[in-house]
């Protein structure tokens, strides 16, 4: 059964850090582009960030760039997300999505990516 788990959500003061985890069982990572978004309550859904699936390219909104980094561990079959010097604004639930397409991040879509995980949830408040 082909999965994607998040996980490392939780609630943090502004200035804060977290890191996400995207965790693949039954298929390999290695040859997955992989996809951060997040929604936020009577928001649509935004993209935050992306990593090839050779981790050679990347992607990131304004919204977060300078703040949060993607990277990925082939090994470990999981792709993170830092997230450093957090807002209110980036309370949202995360959800991480795979895709096959070794471009994607060129234009990270949320409708180009085939498998998605079950969202963690992010708050950032004081």
């Amino acid at each position: 059964q082909v999965q994607l788990v998040e996980s490392g959500g939780e609630s943090v003061q502004p200035g804060g850090s977290l890191r996400l985890s995207c965790a693949a069982s039954g298929f390999n990572l290695d040859y997955y582009s992989i996809g951060w978004f997040r929604q936020a309550p009577g928001k649509e859904r935004e993209g935050v960030s992306c990593i090839s699936s050779s981790g050679s390219s990347t992607y990131y909104a304004d919204s977060v760039k300078g703040r949060f980094t993607v990277s990925r561990d082939n090994a470990e079959n999981t792709v993170y997300l830092r997230m450093n010097s957090l807002k209110p604004e980036d309370t949202a639930v995360y959800y991480c999505a795979a895709t096959g397409n070794p471009y994607i991040c060129r234009s990270p879509y949320a409708a180009n990516f085939v498998s998605w995980g079950q969202g963690t949830q992010v708050t950032v408040s004081s």
